[in-house]
């Protein structure tokens, strides 16, 4: 079983990850929906399309943009449609 921590809460655990590029992606049903804040902020990779961001709220601290998903992936990266990544501090094991 493969669990994201952070702020000494489990946010997401599950035994169906995909790793890309070192990068553990969660099934969303996997993932708290209520530690998930949506953000404005997006990124782009050349090969996996237009990354979509949520800040994490847990214990009333915030960790802004630690959560990244690719709503629609390029078809290169289309293991990772409906999974959620994440980062800045964000314990996975």
């Amino acid at each position: 079983m493969t669990t994201a921590t952070w702020n000494g809460t489990v946010i997401a655990e599950s035994d169906d990850i995909v790793l890309v590029e070192g990068n553990a992606y969660f099934p969303r049903a996997s993932v708290r929906e209520d530690v998930l804040r949506p953000s404005t902020t997006s990124t782009t990779c050349p090969w996996k399309g237009r990354a979509s961001y949520f800040t994490i709220e847990v214990g009333g601290r915030t960790n802004p943009d630690a959560a990244w998903y690719y709503p629609q992936p390029k078809a290169a990266a289309a293991e990772i449609t409906g999974r959620v990544a994440f980062w800045k501090g964000v314990e996975v094991r």
